[in-house]
């Protein structure tokens, strides 16, 4: 059924930004604090059996230093430097296995998949990244709740930081075009995208789908489903501490993201979502500072616009990248 608000409501729908003091600073510090550690860029060929393909296996310097990895694939015998999108994974999920991403290298790209630290348990996607600095304080199975009660010490901190240092990393492979960088990515990978996109400046477009991590606080109140659960149970147990945990949110909120992205870019979402409602994606769209398209499915859930989405998104980038 139809969860949310009806589309007439929705094409107007843009609330208040829930941007607390400090926003700007608090990423500006934690973006120079990962600075201070080497990027160290390591791109280790490996025969994977794409023959037409040119395929990485990458480790670079995330958050605090640690190493993230990652795939890189290109084709073959395209001229370089490509473009390149930097694929961010959604919720679960690792950077799978290199014939995962056969997209954009189909289409002539490269593409720079990023591992998710301390998640890849879902069954497709397997990752291969810990998370060394963990969580500190109590929280509720799962990565939502992971340092909670502080900015500085909560799990997304780290991963859109590491989100940031992809791209840079995607940079730094000479068949990669440093001029030519999309950020794409689904669900938790969309909530990803958004925050590379208000948090690196000069990205060439944005694929956002079905974003995660959007208008947070709408969310927990009009879903039970998971991963926003997890903040529900953690809330119901922590009663006290509600306030404390949306206060650390609001520091990772996409909305606030979009309003500082600049880049053009290209949303979906769809009318069934359960999981991301509705409402949460397109305040998200109507915030975005940047040039922007919107793709809406009205008869899907989560899974979105799916592989009709991915023909989207082949057409748009075909018109700025050729």
């Amino acid at each position: 059924m139809f969860v949310d608000l009806p589309l007439d409501q929705l094409r107007t729908y843009r609330p208040p930004l829930p941007e607390p003091d400090g926003f700007d600073a608090f990423w500006e510090r934690t973006l120079a604090e990962a600075r201070t550690a080497d990027l160290n860029a390591v791109f280790t060929e490996t025969d994977t059996g794409l023959a037409r393909l040119h395929t990485y296996d990458v480790e670079f310097s995330g958050f605090g230093g640690h190493r993230i990895r990652g795939w890189l694939l290109a084709p073959r015998e395209a001229a370089g430097p490509l473009p390149c999108v930097v694929q961010y994974i959604g919720y679960t999920g690792g950077r799978g296995l290199p014939h995962n991403w056969l997209l954009w290298p189909s289409v002539g790209y490269a593409v720079f998949v990023m591992d998710t630290r301390g998640q890849g348990w879902a069954q497709q996607t397997p990752g291969a990244t810990p998370d060394p600095a963990g969580g500190t304080g109590p929280e509720a199975p799962g990565k939502m709740t992971q340092g909670i009660l502080s900015p500085d010490d909560y799990y997304y901190r780290r991963l859109y930081t590491d989100a940031v240092r992809a791209v840079e990393a995607a940079r730094a492979h000479p068949l990669v075009d440093p001029g030519r960088i999309v950020v794409s990515g689904g669900s938790q990978g969309g909530g990803m995208a958004l925050a590379a996109a208000g948090l690196v400046p000069d990205l060439t477009a944005a694929l956002v789908d079905v974003p995660f991590m959007t208008h947070i606080r709408r969310a927990v109140e009009i879903t039970d489903a998971e991963p926003y659960g997890e903040l529900v149970r953690f809330c119901a147990g922590q009663r006290d501490l509600a306030e404390q945990v949306f206060a650390t949110l609001d520091h990772f909120d996409g909305l606030n993201f979009a309003a500082r992205a600049t880049a053009p870019a290209l949303f979906s979402t769809a009318l069934r979502d359960a999981t991301t409602p509705t409402s949460c994606g397109f305040a998200a769209y109507h915030h975005y500072a940047g040039e922007k398209e919107l793709k809406v499915w009205s008869f899907n859930g989560h899974e979105g616009g799916g592989t009709h989405q991915q023909g989207e998104q082949i057409a748009y980038l075909r018109k700025l990248l050729g």
